[in-house]
């Protein structure tokens, strides 16, 4: 199988990739980078990077033919950090647009409007929380919460958009533009090394300086100064 990721590869509207890290403590972070994230050197220098990280999603989201050894769950707590504007203003205008069309006809699309304006203003952790562990029961391994309460892993999610200011990290005071990572869920049992199959571990980009309990959000233009090499046996 081949690869589209090499050293020249550049972030892109429609493809998404998963990637994994490793911070100073050895704590595991899955990566998503929404299309615009970009992803480590250290990962994108491996030979056939694409086919080694789709064993590594397999494999935590319990679906790989290859390694089926699953550690026990870890039973943690769910906490949620920092999410996503852009991806809950869309969540809440569905929910009111599927209850309204047909009922107010051509007036629905103001209401609408005005409906998510209030409810993007109180958004809230525990809402978001509420969602994730109801979906965690329904779904479990194939639930986001599946990562941070069972497995262990931070879970941090590339800011999204069409354009600069579509979205950006609510509970995040700072500056932030597309790319840049932010932490979304924060594990209490941490996962480490030892939870993945060995023959995996080359996969995971290291950090000697990040501390994922404490940084929530990460610079995309410095991806390489924060994860400058691959784990090594």
């Amino acid at each position: 199988m081949t690869s589209d990721l090499n050293k020249d590869w550049t972030p892109t509207f429609g493809t998404v990739y998963t990637w994994f890290a490793m911070d100073k403590e050895g704590r595991i972070a899955v990566m998503v980078n929404n299309c615009w994230g970009d992803l480590p050197q250290s990962v994108l220098n491996i030979h056939n990077a694409e086919p080694l990280l789709d064993d590594l999603n397999d494999y935590i989201w319990e679906e790989s033919n290859k390694y089926t050894d699953y550690p026990q769950d870890k039973a943690g707590e769910l906490i949620v950090d920092l999410y996503s504007y852009w991806s809950n203003k869309d969540r809440y205008r569905k929910k009111v647009s599927i209850r309204t069309v047909g009922r107010i006809g051509r007036w629905h699309r103001y209401i609408i409007d005005f409906y998510c304006f209030f409810e993007n203003k109180t958004m809230s952790r525990r809402k978001i929380a509420k969602e994730l562990t109801a979906e965690l029961k329904r779904i479990k391994n194939y639930s986001d919460a599946n990562f941070s309460v069972n497995k262990g892993y931070f879970l941090y999610f590339a800011v999204d958009g069409y354009n600069e200011g579509d979205d950006y990290p609510v509970g995040y005071k700072g500056a932030t533009k597309i790319g840049d990572y932010y932490r979304y869920l924060v594990p209490t049992v941490y996962a480490s090394i030892e939870d993945f199959p060995q023959e995996l571990w080359h996969g995971i980009a290291v950090s000697d300086t990040l501390d994922f309990t404490k940084d929530r959000m990460l610079d995309n233009d410095k991806i390489n100064t924060y994860f400058p090499r691959n784990y090594r046996n």
